[in-house]
């Protein structure tokens, strides 16, 4: 079994992406009545796809939005994944993973792949929003992160928003648990801010970050927003706290907009 080095940004593998792809893409497609849109709308060359988050660590709509790119755009549209350390280098989950395009989440690593020409994947709510209460399903959860706005406008690179609703309804999150993080420590030693309580498929009741369950049959919309550019970039423009969070704030704002619309699509309304 192949050790991969999570700051390594060779590991991706197209042959790995279309197995996936044509097995466990096409399952989750079929399985999730899923539907993507908005590709025609992504941009060639470097770029910055910014998503919610859901499903807790499983995320589906990474899956159903990875199959929909590669058949329709090819591996040129597919994005590297920042992902978090303790999640992405965990044996097995490194090994799905990594040859998929998985990277430990930096702004080093990310600069040095937006160098290359290539699409970078974040996700900038992490666990705060992987692990939202069902109450939050339909909400965009980022708690104040703008580290994803620092990095686009270092690089000079658009930011794509993708937007999925439904995937957080492959399970129930009764409790986010940021109260039982604090005092497990999970925030000091495996910088987890949520330790949820959450009902799921087969095992009932879990309490903490589970990794696998069976999900439940969702309807997931995905839709990838046309590309925002902004009017500065570069170093200046980064350290700019005022400037960082209207950018952020027009960001968030389309994509709350986005799923509050395709939320009420997908419940008839």
């Amino acid at each position: 079994m192949t050790r991969y080095d999570i700051d390594n940004l060779d590991n991706r593998s197209e042959r790995h992406i279309a197995t996936a792809v044509a097995t466990l893409g096409a399952f989750l497609t079929r399985y999730f009545r899923s539907e993507v849109r908005g590709l025609q709308t992504i941009p060639e060359g470097a770029a910055l796809y910014v998503g919610n988050h859901n499903g807790g660590l499983m995320m589906p709509e990474g899956f159903v939005f990875g199959t929909a790119l590669y058949n329709a755009l090819g591996l040129a549209a597919m994005p590297y994944g920042l992902g978090h350390e303790v999640a992405i280098a965990l044996p097995g989950i490194r090994d799905l993973v990594v040859p998929l395009g998985a990277v430990r989440a930096s702004h080093t690593n990310a600069l040095r792949l937006f160098e290359r020409g290539a699409k970078v994947l974040v996700y900038p709510g992490g666990d705060l929003e992987a692990m939202r209460p069902w109450r939050h399903r339909d909400r965009i959860v980022f708690g104040g992160r703008r580290g994803y706005i620092r990095l686009a406008l270092k690089a000079g690179v658009p930011i794509v928003p993708v937007v999925a609703a439904g995937a957080h309804e492959t399970f129930v999150i009764l409790d986010d648990g940021r109260w039982l993080a604090k005092l497990l420590g999970a925030d000091r030693f495996f910088r987890l801010k949520a330790w949820p309580i959450t009902l799921c498929l087969p095992w009932g009741v879990v309490v903490g970050p589970g990794l696998l369950y069976w999900p439940l049959p969702t309807r997931i919309l995905v839709e990838a927003l046309p590309p925002i550019r902004f009017a500065r970039s570069g170093d200046e423009a980064a350290a700019d706290e005022a400037y960082v969070a209207a950018c952020g704030e027009q960001v968030e704002s389309a994509m709350q907009a986005a799923l509050t619309r395709l939320a009420r699509e997908r419940a008839g309304g």
